[in-house]
C-alpha cells in the first residue's frame, strides 16, 4: 500500500516539475568565479597554532584539546583529508582520557568523530558514556538518534525523535526532515528543512546556513526542483567558495539534467584539485563512461580505489568498494565479503540490498530474494535500492512486481544519472 501511495505522489510530483524540467538550465557564469577562486584548502591556522602550542604530552589543558580537536574537523571538511579526521580522533580520545569534568561533552564528539568515520557501533558506545554522565540529556538524545538511524535501528531512532520533539529548535526539525525523508514523505521533508533554513538565517549562524543549504538543495533535486536546487547551492558557494559539496552538487545538475558531461568534469576537475575525497573521482569515472571516454573513465577507477584503500578509511567506503568489486574489478568474493561486513556494521535496507545483489551475482537467486523481501522490501525509498529490488524481481521471474518498480525508477533517473535509463528500461 505504502509503494502505491509513494507512486501516486511520485507521478504528480513529476507532473508538476515536468515544465521546469524541461526549461530549466545552469549558467557557467553564476558559478565560474567560484572554481577560479579555488584555494588550497589550508591546513593550519593561527587559532589551531596558538591552542596546539599549549598541548605537552602530559596535558590536561582541556580547552586546548577541544579547540584543536575542532580546527582538525574544520581541515578535513575543507580538504577531504583523512588524516585531520584521524588527528581530530586522537586530541579528543586524550581529551576524554584526561577530563574531569564536561566529560560528556567529549564522548559526544568522540562519538560524531566516529560517526564520519563510519565507527557506528563504537559512537554507541560513546553515547552511552555521555549519557550515564547524565550532562547535556538534549545533546545526548539527538547524538542516539543519529547513531540508531545510521545503525537501522529505526523504532529505537524514533523513540529519541519523539524525547527531542520541539518546532522551535533547528535540530530538532533536521532530524525530522531526516525521518521523513527515511519515511518517503518528501513534502514533509522539504517543508521541515525550508523550516530549519529559516532558523539557521534568522540566527544568521554560517554553519548552520551552509548546512542549511546544501541539504535542501539535494532535497530539492530529489523532488526535480532544479532550478531551487541549483540556486540553493549557488547561495552556499556565495557563504563558502570553496565548498566541494556545492560545486559537487551543480557538476551532478549539468551532468544528470543538461547531460554535459565535459561541462561537469570541468567543474569537478577544479574541486579534485584541491579536495581528495576518493568517491569524486568515482564520480568523473561515471561521467567519463557516460561520455565514451575509456581512458578518463579507467583512469579514474584506478585514482578512485588507490586513495580509498588507505586504512585510514576504514569502512568509509564499503558500498563503493562493493561495486568496485562487483562490476569494475570482478572480484564477487570480495564483494559479497564486503556486503556482509556492511550488515554486521549497520543493518540497514542498504546493506542488506548490497548483500541480496552479491548472493545475485553468484547464482544465490533463491537467498537474494529471501533477503530482498525480509530486510528491504517495504523499508525504503531509496532509488538505487529499488533498483536492485527490481533486479533480483526479474532474476526470479517475479515481472508483475518489476513492472511496478519501473515506473517508479524512471521517475528517478535524474538521482541515478543518465547511464541508469538504459538500465532500467532493460529490466
Amino acid at each position: 500500500m505504502k509503494t502505491l501511495v509513494y507512486t501516486f505522489f511520485l507521478t504528480i510530483l513529476l507532473m508538476s516539475c515536468t515544465n521546469e524540467n524541461t526549461s530549466f538550465v545552469t549558467n557557467s557564469k553564476d558559478y565560474n568565479s567560484f572554481l577560479e577562486a579555488t584555494e588550497t584548502a589550508e591546513k593550519t591556522s593561527k587559532y589551531y597554532e596558538l591552542w596546539n602550542a599549549k598541548i605537552k604530552t602530559d596535558s590536561v589543558q582541556m580547552m586546548a584539546l577541544a579547540n584543536v580537536s575542532s580546527e582538525y574537523n574544520r581541515f578535513f571538511k575543507n580538504t577531504g583529508d583523512i588524516a585531520q579526521l584521524k588527528k581530530a580522533e586522537k586530541a579528543l580520545i586524550k581529551a576524554l582520557e584526561v577530563a574531569n569534568i564536561n566529560k560528556a561533552s567529549y564522548a559526544r564528539a568522540l562519538a560524531r568523530n566516529y560517526i564520519s568515520q563510519h565507527r557506528f557501533k563504537d559512537a554507541l558506545q560513546l553515547a552511552d558514556l555521555a549519557n550515564a554522565e547524565n550532562e547535556g540529556k538534549k545533546d545526548t538524545q539527538s547524538l542516539y538518534f543519529d547513531i540508531h538511524m545510521e545503525l537501522g535501528n529505526y523504532d529505537i531512532a524514533e523513540k529519541y525523535l519523539e524525547e527531542l520533539k520541539n518546532f522551535s529548535d533547528f535540530g530538532y526539525l533536521i532530524r525530522l526532515a531526516k525521518w521523513n525523508d527515511y519515511k518517503g514523505n518528501l513534502d514533509t521533508t522539504i517543508l521541515m528543512m525550508e523550516k530549519a533554513m529559516a532558523k539557521a538565517e534568522s540566527a544568521n549562524n554560517k554553519n548552520l546556513k551552509l548546512w542549511s543549504y546544501t541539504n535542501l538543495a539535494d532535497y530539492y533535486g530529489h523532488a526535480g526542483r532544479l532550478k531551487d536546487s541549483y540556486n540553493h547551492y549557488l547561495k552556499a558557494l556565495q557563504l563558502d567558495p570553496n565548498n566541494a559539496y556545492a560545486k559537487k552538487g551543480i557538476a551532478w545538475i549539468v551532468y544528470s539534467h543538461e547531460k554535459n558531461g565535459k561541462e561537469a568534469l570541468r567543474i569537478l576537475d577544479a574541486v579534485t584539485s584541491n579536495y581528495n575525497a576518493p568517491d569524486y573521482f568515482l564520480l568523473k569515472s561515471e561521467i567519463a563512461s557516460f561520455i565514451g571516454d575509456s581512458s578518463l573513465y579507467h583512469e579514474n577507477m584506478k585514482l578512485f580505489y588507490e586513495t580509498s584503500k588507505n586504512i585510514a578509511y576504514g569502512h568509509m567506503y564499503n558500498n563503493y568498494h562493493f561495486d568496485y568489486f562487483l562490476d569494475y574489478d570482478v572480484q564477487l568474493n570480495k564483494a559479497l565479503a564486503i556486503a556482509k561486513t556492511e550488515v554486521e556494521n549497520r543493518a540497514t535496507p542498504e546493506s542488506y540490498a548490497m548483500l541480496a545483489t552479491a548472493y545475485l551475482k553468484i547464482g544465490q537467486k533463491v537467498k537474494a530474494n529471501a533477503i530482498i523481501e525480509n530486510y528491504v522490501v517495504g523499508k525504503t525509498y531509496e532509488p538505487g535500492i529499488l533498483l536492485s529490488v527490481a533486479q533480483v524481481y526479474k532474476a526470479t521471474n517475479q515481472f508483475d512486481k518489476v513492472d511496478a518498480l519501473k515506473q517508479e525508477l524512471i521517475g528517478a533517473v535524474y538521482e541515478l544519472g543518465p547511464g541508469s535509463r538504459q538500465e532500467i528500461e532493460q529490466l
